[in-house]
């Protein structure tokens, strides 16, 4: 795999690269403003990018900005906004607008390095990894769906675990369920939301993402 990442903090950029590499990552370009971000992208097509949401100049949304023109300029390259800070309208549209590939996860939050690792292999391969209290920030107002309006509460807390990025194992040993209890209500959910037969893992993503969209 190789990535970019784009992060003013040159102690904790360079953690970043020497984390990556330790794990058989490539470090294609290490940078520190958006502008320098999407010339790196440009030129280094990587897998994904490591973006922070905040970097000069105005130290606002730089990143996130930035991580919505990877993903429309190359639907290719994953994006992991990784940062201090939960910009909700701009996380609304990256998460929203383009199907998996995506994560958002939040720097004081990151429980290992181990964690990390795993949400950027999860993002580069089509997948979400979203940070619980991302979650919640996205789903302070949620918008009428049928579908959703359909899901049990214990749906509605699996899909949430879901749109965490956690797999039906986490989810079982978090809920203490059986992981073939937690099958049955994730095929419930897909059935509820009226997603069609397709791969599972799709169809995980187009489940999280009516309920970011909600």
């Amino acid at each position: 795999m190789r990535v970019v990442i784009a992060e003013d903090n040159p102690l904790l950029r360079d953690g970043i690269a020497l984390l990556f590499r330790e794990h058989g990552i490539e470090v294609a370009a290490a940078v520190d403003n958006a502008p320098a971000l999407l010339d790196a992208v440009a030129a280094a097509q990587p897998d994904a990018a490591v973006v922070d949401v905040r970097m000069p100049p105005t130290h606002t949304d730089e990143g996130l900005r930035a991580a919505l023109t990877i993903r429309a300029d190359h639907p290719r390259v994953a994006v992991l906004v990784f940062s201090q800070w939960i910009e909700t309208s701009y996380a609304r549209r990256l998460l929203s607008e383009h199907s998996g590939h995506v994560g958002y996860l939040l720097k004081d939050r990151i429980v290992s390095t181990g964690d990390f690792v795993e949400a950027l292999r999860r993002v580069a391969a089509g997948g979400t990894a979203l940070d619980p209290e991302v979650v919640r920030h996205l789903l302070a107002a949620p918008a009428a769906d049928a579908g959703l309006a359909r899901l049990s509460t214990r749906e509605r807390e699996i899909l949430g675990l879901l749109a965490e990025g956690r797999s039906n194992v986490a989810i079982a040993e978090a809920l203490h369920l059986a992981e073939r209890s937690v099958e049955k209500h994730v095929t419930a959910i897909f059935t509820k939301l009226d997603l069609p037969h397709d791969r599972s893992d799709h169809r995980r993503v187009l489940a999280v993402l009516r309920y970011l969209r909600a």
